[in-house]
């Protein structure tokens, strides 16, 4: 197994690279970089767009290339969209300032070399290092993550081994119904609606409408921190979990099914195995490896993809909302530290994933087979 795990973690070397290229060339030939959101905030083009832009204008020419990592696009040029009678100094001084005077293979090495020893530098438009930045939204991002996935977990598997059990019964049914509509139902349609109903919006004002924690948080005691802390969780963990729910439930059960009607099955039984004895001593273990293989998936999903449009119903300032107003500002710094962070978390919890294989079913032997 230690080879193995060897082998893994090397290969997360050129995989970081391989998505890191990709997504730099990718930049180079995308529109609207930050040099020319500044020139388009200068020449009054920008709109509400650059309104969001702080405090970049000041620091023009001051020699702030040292502190920004060189994660962009847009650079490599000296025309760009809009800058036509411009100071071509104040060009050069913007390009400088974002590092885009250099060519784009420097800026990718220094962009490795900086990533691997996680130097993320500093956000193009926000006077705060992108790490500081990225700690600043993880406790949203922490909270609404973990705990849809364990809700998920926690109500989905047990319910799916019920269904698969009691499979065509008036249950199996009526749950299946409910779990439909759960899935079908946008998460963030169920986020508008719970804050109409239950947020201050046409009928109920139980639950708070925006943010992690209450405004004197800090003067609560721990038992009143705790219940603030989930009073504010309650309706987005509703809003984000239903898909989940559903999604993890049914493939549990179908797994479970799967599995019950194998030959194995049949001669535990005929042995005289009680029936919890042959579901979690012998189907559990081999059922579960489909939900052990989509945990990755799931966990980078919850604390990013799945979380964005949540974070925004709720004005929950996560990681999801950060990567999507660092794209459409071009802040590049942000928008490559969070691709890069992501990345590896979901390389190293796909290995956990694949160990936790072994531990569920020991004849699993990854140290026999090619990766």
């Amino acid at each position: 197994m230690g080879a193995y795990i060897a082998r893994r973690l090397l290969l997360m070397i050129p995989t970081i690279l391989g998505i890191m290229l990709l997504s730099f060339t990718i930049i180079q030939f995308a529109p609207g970089g930050p040099v020319e959101q500044i020139i388009a905030q200068v020449t009054g083009q920008g709109g509400d767009a650059t309104d969001r832009i702080s405090g970049s204008g000041s620091d023009l020419g001051a020699g702030n290339d040292s502190a920004q990592t060189d994660a962009g696009g847009g650079g490599g040029s000296s025309k760009y969209r809009g800058a036509q009678g411009l100071d071509p100094e104040f060009i050069a001084q913007l390009e400088k300032q974002f590092g885009f005077d250099k060519p784009a293979h420097e800026r990718f090495l220094k962009l490795i070399w900086d990533y691997a020893r996680f130097d993320f530098g500093e956000s193009y438009f926000r006077s705060i290092s992108v790490l500081d930045l990225i700690k600043e939204k993880m406790p949203v991002s922490i909270s609404l993550g973990l705990w849809i996935m364990l809700l998920s977990y926690i109500i989905s598997i047990p319910l799916g081994i019920k269904k698969a059990i009691s499979d065509g019964s008036k249950f199996d049914v009526w749950t299946s119904g409910v779990i439909i509509v759960a899935y079908a139902i946008p998460g963030f349609l169920v986020g508008v609606m719970l804050i109409v109903f239950f947020a201050g919006g046409s009928f109920f004002d139980w639950f708070p409408l925006r943010g992690l924690w209450s405004d004197n948080f800090d003067q609560l005691n721990w038992y009143e921190k705790i219940i603030d802390y989930f009073w504010h969780l309650t309706l987005p963990l509703i809003a984000l979990s239903l898909a989940a729910f559903a999604t993890t439930t049914l493939l549990t059960k179908n797994s479970f099914l799967d599995e019950i009607k194998k030959q194995y099955v049949v001669t535990a039984r005929a042995k005289g195995l009680t029936e919890n004895k042959v579901l979690y001593g012998h189907v559990f273990r081999n059922a579960m490896l489909i939900i052990v293989a989509g945990f990755p998936g799931a966990f980078i999903s919850a604390f990013f993809t799945g979380s964005l449009l949540i974070e925004t119903i709720f004005s929950l300032d996560g990681l999801g909302l950060l990567g999507f107003t660092a794209i459409v500002q071009r802040d590049y710094a942000v928008v490559f530290a969070n691709l890069y962070i992501f990345a590896l978390i979901g390389l190293i919890v796909s290995l956990i994933s694949d160990l936790t294989y072994t531990w569920i079913d020991p004849r699993i032997d990854f140290e026999k087979r090619d990766v």
